[in-house]
């Protein structure tokens, strides 16, 4: 005999059955396995963490054996804060601000350039001749195409090496958040394992 329990929450109501999970989707929702909630529209979540006033979401999309797209959603948890575009350089110009940066290591590969789903703006620094790439204050998502290759000792029934086997990914996350008044200290390859589905 099987059974069945229905929970209704916000605009979706979840149907659970012995066998497994259904979500049954009324209005906008989403439907991206956690994402869209956390701006990873149409990616699987995989990670998050918050280190100096940002909160980062990391998730993955367009998977293959061979490839995915690693999304990030940096949040600053304050109102009144941006962060600085993916263009600024990595030391940021004379000193002030940090790039989002976003890489990684292990079995994933870079494949193609970080791209921002945000448009950056210029700030003019107040007192100074400084103009700066930032995005609007807010959350901004990133996208890093990877290359999936085998970790060192995974290998298939036959003995060669599989590909798509990811127990060793790891990415790095860098950024740095400020206000009209105050910025807070940046972070700069801050390791975040991952394992992807």
């Amino acid at each position: 005999m099987s059974r069945a329990s229905v929970w209704l929450c916000g605009a979706v109501a979840v149907l659970v059955i012995a066998a497994g999970v259904a979500y049954l989707t009324f209005g906008d929702s989403g439907g991206d396995n956690g994402g869209e909630s956390s701006g990873l529209k149409g990616a699987t979540r995989l990670a998050q963490f918050s280190d100096q006033g940002v909160t980062v979401v990391i998730g993955v999309k367009d998977r293959t054996a061979t490839q995915a797209t690693l999304v990030a959603t940096l949040t600053p948890e304050q109102p009144g804060f941006h962060l600085y575009s993916i263009d600024l350089p990595a030391d940021g110009i004379q000193g002030v601000g940090r790039p989002i940066s976003l890489t990684v290591r292990g079995s994933l590969s870079v494949a193609g350039p970080l791209a921002a789903q945000t448009k950056a703006t210029t700030l003019r620094l107040a007192g100074t001749d400084l103009t700066l790439p930032v995005y609007p204050d807010g959350p901004v998502t990133v996208d890093l195409p990877v290359a999936i290759g085998a970790q060192s000792g995974a290998t298939g029934q036959s003995g060669q090496s599989m590909p798509g086997a990811q127990s060793g990914a790891t990415a790095l996350v860098g950024y740095a958040a400020c206000s009209e008044s105050a910025c807070l200290p940046p972070v700069s390859g801050h390791a975040v394992q991952l394992t992807l589905p």
